[in-house]
């Protein structure tokens, strides 16, 4: 047994998140700075095994409750977000590839603990032409997190005949993801942005690449997937979206954690009274706590929900939307607890030496992703009504 896996045997992924706090926090100027995870946290991820939480068991894997993934998504981006987002990016990709890969195929890729996943989200102007065997895919992608720590890069296509005619596949258009050696893409270093800056989420391209039959599979497609847990059926749009919300939610407890320890020792210059005797403040503190608070509960719920439902088979549409609602609305009240925590510590918040500046920026980023976009809630509410129409890839 290796280190990775006698960590894993002796403590729950939430408690080994919480043991890497303190490096991730030491870290955390320094992977803003790079722009990427510094080789130490890359390490510690590595020996805590943190990157196989979701593989399936039978390559490896932890597969663990999707409840302890979101715990120590959250755990880990309190100490720092990128590292959380990364985590949850590789963790979700691995894991819902390889249950719907052959399994020779899927062990090859993803062997150790050191295995990671990165790839851009779906477009339309990428192709995949099918020819004897496998595919040609030329296209380029944007956002993919995490692939400066990741051997294996991937990109989601939609798949044309030779003749350009979409090839259909289940009775709908087949889209794939297409897994192949990082080193074969060509890396564009744009990753300059607001937050979350340690995720290195840089653009690539690929011309012409021959992707063999078994490192292109269908995740979402049922006909495909290999392996029979829970995690695989909740499939990966509402996986990614648990973990996202993990992370906005250490995100703003930290935010929060830091608000309240300055309230306790500051007084501010506009007003007469120290910040732990002003009423208002006192007040904010408690409604922010509440808030944080509620929209945790509500996403472990969801999630319990959805798992249980899953384990079971019944996993239904009515569930799905409840998970989905829980996640888009829980990004979003920690998006507002953070602004809040921001803008009640004054100036204090705009310091760089100050813990509140680069938090902040990596909430405002989080907080742009499609997982917390306003229209999520319209299309429960459309659910809810009665009114929906075909929205079944976000759920």
């Amino acid at each position: 047994m290796d280190a990775a896996d006698r960590s894993a045997a002796l403590a729950s992924a939430d408690e080994r998140a919480r043991l890497l706090q303190p490096l991730l926090d030491a870290q955390g100027p320094e992977i803003d700075r790079r722009h990427e995870l510094t080789p130490q946290v890359v390490d510690a991820l590595a020996a805590n095994d943190m990157l196989r939480l979701l593989l399936p068991r039978s390559l490896g894997g932890q597969e663990i409750h999707l409840l302890e993934h979101c715990k120590a998504t959250e755990a880990i981006a309190w100490a720092d977000a990128s590292t959380g987002w990364f985590v949850n990016q590789s963790n979700v990709s691995s894991a819902t590839s390889a249950a719907a890969m052959p399994r020779d195929a899927a062990l090859a890729i993803f062997d150790g603990p050191r295995a990671g996943l990165a790839w851009g989200a779906i477009h339309g102007n990428s192709r995949a032409i099918r020819v004897d065997g496998g595919y040609r895919l030329t296209g380029k992608w944007s956002f993919a997190s995490g692939s400066r720590h990741t051997t294996w890069i991937g990109a989601h296509s939609a798949v044309q005949n030779p003749d350009g005619t979409s090839h259909i596949r289940y009775g709908h258009e087949d889209i794939r993801s297409f897994l192949f050696p990082r080193d074969k893409a060509t890396i564009i270093d744009d990753w300059q942005v607001l937050g979350l800056r340690g995720t290195g989420s840089d653009t690539y391209s690929v011309t012409d690449l021959f992707i063999p039959d078994e490192h292109a599979p269908h995740r979402e497609a049922s006909e495909e997937r290999r392996e029979p847990g829970p995690l695989y059926t909740i499939r990966s749009t509402l996986l990614y979206a648990a973990g996202f919300c993990g992370v906005t939610l250490g995100l703003a407890r930290r935010m929060l954690d830091t608000y309240v320890t300055l309230a306790r020792g500051r007084h501010s210059r506009v007003s007469p009274s120290a910040m732990a005797n002003n009423n208002a403040i006192q007040r904010e503190i408690a409604v922010l706590e509440a808030k944080l608070s509620a929209a945790r509960a509500f996403l472990h719920e969801a999630v319990c929900q959805a798992y249980d439902a899953a384990a079971a088979g019944t996993l239904d549409v009515d569930t799905r939307m409840r998970l989905r609602l829980a996640t888009t609305y829980g990004m979003n009240e920690a998006t507002d607890v953070s602004i809040a925590c921001y803008r009640g510590a004054g100036t204090q918040a705009i310091m760089d030496s100050a813990p509140f500046e680069r938090r902040f920026r990596d909430a405002m980023s989080a907080s742009q992703h499609a997982q917390a976009m306003p229209p999520l809630l319209a299309m429960v509410g459309r659910h809810i009504i009665g009114t929906e129409g075909n929205e079944a890839r976000f759920i």
